[in-house]
C-alpha cells in the first residue's frame, strides 16, 4: 500500500496445525517456530513471542553457520520461542528484529489449519 510516498505493508502472523511464522507484508518470513505437539502448545507460543517482542534483551544475535546473520527471540525462561530467517548484512538482521519488536505484537493471525 502507498501512503504520501511511503510504502506500508502489513505483517500478519501464520498459525498452522503445529507451528506459527511471523511473515513481512511481502510474505517473506521474518521469524519462526520449533513445531510444538499441539495447535493450542503453538497458539501459546505464538502469544509468548508477542509478549517478548518488544523487549531488546530477549533477542539473541548470532551468526549463522554460513557466516550470514541471524537471531532468536527468547522467553523469560531463556527458551527460544522464534528464530529468524538468515540475513546478508547485520543491519538486515537488525531491521527483522524492529519489524518483529513494531508489528509482532499486533499483526493480524491468519489461521492456516
Amino acid at each position: 500500500m502507498l501512503h504520501g510516498g511511503e510504502i506500508h505493508r502489513t505483517t500478519v502472523w501464520r498459525s498452522f496445525a503445529s507451528n506459527f511464522r511471523f511473515e513481512a507484508g511481502n510474505g517473506e518470513s521474518i521469524l519462526s517456530s520449533e513445531r510444538y505437539i499441539s495447535k493450542s502448545a503453538a497458539t501459546n507460543g505464538m502469544e509468548s513471542v508477542k509478549t517478548n517482542a518488544p523487549t531488546d534483551g530477549r533477542y539473541e544475535r548470532k551468526t549463522a553457520k554460513n557466516a550470514q546473520y541471524m537471531f532468536n527471540l527468547k522467553a523469560a525462561n531463556h527458551e527460544v520461542i522464534g528464530t529468524s530467517e538468515t540475513y546478508t548484512t547485520e543491519a538486515a538482521r537488525e531491521a527483522g528484529i524492529a519489524s518483529v519488536k513494531a508489528n509482532a505484537p499486533t499483526a493480524t493471525v491468519d489461521d492456516q489449519t
